[in-house]
């Protein structure tokens, strides 16, 4: 008897987001994972329940694992599995970590407060070359970024990075530069940056970090 799994969360977008990522086409991955390129698209349009062998099949030619596809490892952190034979560590330019960054997603704000270091992750976007981000008015964020002297702003740091568990691969960019609360006068153009925060919630305060200094890092696999 063939057998079925109905998978946990969304395994179509997980395919269809690891195929993006290796730059297959549909036809290309289901030729690889000896399926039919239509059962491929409806597997990544719908709520299927393939059988435990076509997962199988699909995690091997996009090189991932079942548990990953399945959703398994949405909880646990990133980079757990053993580094590739020969990794090579490159430092990136400032041009190619601004190209890196530039589509906005997820970044970590580090900064001190009161109890010590602190650092939080927010949405983000670039907009006219600076990082922009929102916050509650009197959070965290808010009270901790402000140093109360008008025109004096606290450097903080900025990290956005992207790990590829698969691969062992991954990169992380670091931006430095003054934490700026928009004014009433700023705010039309902060908010055409067109961050939406996860959280929700009333984060009506526009935070942007012009970049004084950029550094970047990219762990690649030499084979």
């Amino acid at each position: 008897m063939t057998e079925h799994m109905t998978a946990p969360g969304d395994l179509g977008r997980r395919v269809a987001r690891r195929r993006e990522e290796l730059g297959l086409s549909r036809e290309r991955l289901a030729a690889l994972a000896g399926i039919d390129s239509g059962y491929l698209a409806y597997l990544e349009e719908t709520a299927a329940s393939p059988t435990v062998e076509t997962i199988r099949r699909l995690a091997a030619a996009l090189e991932t694992g079942v548990e990953e596809l399945l959703g398994g490892t949405v909880d646990l952190p990133p980079g757990r599995g053993l580094r590739r034979t020969h990794p090579r560590l490159e430092k990136l330019e400032t041009d190619e970590c601004l190209r890196l960054i530039s589509p906005g997603g997820v970044g970590r704000v580090a900064f001190d407060e009161p109890g010590g270091p602190a650092i939080l992750p927010v949405n983000y976007m670039m907009h006219e070359g600076a990082l922009v981000f929102r916050a509650s008015f009197g959070g965290t964020l808010d009270e901790n970024l402000r140093t109360g002297v008008r025109g004096v702003e606290f450097k903080i740091a900025f990290e956005v990075d992207r790990i590829d568990d698969a691969n062992r691969e991954g990169w992380s960019v670091l931006v430095r530069g003054g934490a700026h609360h928009v004014t009433a006068d700023e705010r039309a153009a902060a908010v055409a940056s067109g961050v939406v925060p996860w959280a929700g919630g009333d984060r009506d305060l526009y935070i942007k970090i012009v970049p004084v200094e950029i550094t970047g890092r990219r762990i690649r696999n030499a084979s």
